[in-house]
């Protein structure tokens, strides 16, 4: 997010191929027990190379109702989370069939929480090297570790499990509040 929030325009790719464990539908949040993994179960068809903007939720979890359940049990003692809990409620009360379109409501929503606005577009094709644009697609790997460390800000659970790095934005949010546009905003990228 502080990538984003520092960049002049984003550019979502829609057009390559989804890849599973990915930040495209995982995030992770601090919890009771260090960090717990919230996880958009998505259709898979079998054999079949889907595009990232024609992957479908899986309706038949109800996943929705076990995010914001997950997220109100981890931060209800967060300084903002009461603030913020009935428009993140909002989020995971509109039925969600794509995950790009999930996705990229949760983008608006941050931008107007948040208090920015950028330029932004989505893929028309796909690139593998993309000209005159800062190609930070790499960061969607959930899997590897690119060495980023967040400069510490006070977490609710910080005492249990020290500072948890590279939690979802959520975090930051329910724990800054209105100072989180500027912690990202001063992070050395």
């Amino acid at each position: 997010m502080a990538h984003i929030v520092q960049a002049d325009r984003v550019i979502w790719e829609t057009e390559d191929n989804f890849q599973k464990q990915t930040y495209r539908n995982r995030a992770y949040i601090a919890h009771s027990n260090g960090k717990l993994l919230l996880n958009v179960p998505v259709k898979h068809i079998h054999g079949v190379r889907q595009k990232s903007r024609d992957v479908l939720t899986d309706e038949n979890v109800n996943w929705q109702k076990q995010h914001f359940k997950s997220i109100r049990i981890a931060y209800r003692t967060s300084p903002f989370f009461e603030y913020y809990e009935d428009d993140f409620e909002e989020l995971f009360a509109h039925p969600a069939e794509r995950l790009m379109e999930h996705n990229l409501r949760i983008y608006d929503f941050l931008q107007e929480i948040l208090g920015f606005q950028k330029e932004t577009s989505v893929t028309d094709k796909f690139e593998h090297e993309p000209e005159g644009v800062l190609d930070l697609r790499y960061l969607v790997n959930a899997k590897k570790d690119f060495g980023f460390v967040p400069e510490p800000y006070t977490q609710v659970l910080e005492e249990a499990h020290g500072f948890l790095p590279n939690l979802s934005v959520l975090d930051l949010i329910f724990n800054e509040g209105p100072q989180a546009f500027t912690y990202l905003k001063n992070q050395k990228l």
